[in-house]
């Protein structure tokens, strides 16, 4: 892997990171593919379950995902990024410790042991398909119908992953042969963009497809005023205070 300069704010808090919360058993391959393998089953499963689908139930796919880009857009334009009652740690872990541990400057992870960084926590992955998935699943499966339902749910999960694999994606090192693909480059752009401490609270929230962002105006042109609001990614009241 090739060497980058990454700022001695950002390597400091790097080096803290891994020292408090990265344990010596953390496998960042495991992580990956539990997450990877985890959604592909759930999906799989769905699939399976699917019989003489009509045209017009396909429609739940698009459907799904376009639903899953606002709620990407809103979810890391709100809480992910504003203190919000109950939902604190999602601020900690996003904006005082991700944009922290990634900057425009140094977007790019060292090591697989960094990707517990990229990735959601691996219990999150339990709490969408139990919590979220599921419920919403078997409501259009009551309300509309069963082939709905099931695509419902493959729709969602394939969502999720869809949004984890591009994050991670944006994330590698820029050499790297999947970096360098046109679209992913122009996606990894976008991204970084949103890691610049001047811009992360304005523009540039989605993760995957930035259709969200175009519709509700917030993809950073060089012509738009860039927004000095914070020039500094907030201070938590305890360094890395879990």
């Amino acid at each position: 892997m090739a060497t980058h300069t990454i700022p001695e704010r950002v390597a400091t808090f790097r080096e803290e990171y891994r020292r408090k919360y990265v344990g010596a058993r953390y496998s960042g391959r495991a992580h990956f593919a539990f997450t990877s393998v985890g959604s592909l089953a759930a999906i799989g499963f769905s699939l399976s379950r699917l019989e003489a689908v009509r045209p017009l139930e396909w429609l739940t796919v698009p459907a799904v995902f376009l639903l899953g880009n606002v709620v990407e857009f809103l979810g890391h334009r709100g809480p992910m990024h504003h203190r919000r009652r109950g939902l604190r740690l999602l601020f900690q872990r996003h904006t005082e410790q991700h944009h922290r541990f990634f900057t425009h400057e140094a977007l790019a992870y060292e090591s697989a042991r960094d990707v517990k960084m990229v990735l959601f926590p691996p219990v999150l992955l339990l709490f969408f398909l139990g919590a979220i998935a599921t419920p919403l699943a078997a409501l259009s499966f009551a309300l509309v119908s069963p082939n709905v339902g099931w695509l419902f749910a493959a729709s969602a999960v394939g969502y999720y992953l869809t949004y984890e694999w591009l994050h991670f994606c944006h994330h590698l090192p820029p050499e790297h042969p999947v970096a360098r693909l046109p679209l992913m480059a122009r996606l990894r752009r976008h991204h970084q963009t949103h890691h610049d401490p001047s811009k992360m609270q304005r523009y540039n929230f989605n993760i995957t497809v930035p259709l969200s962002d175009w519709l509700f105006g917030t993809t950073w042109r060089p012509a738009a005023p860039s927004g000095v609001d914070h020039p500094e990614l907030p201070r938590p009241r305890a360094e890395l205070e879990p």
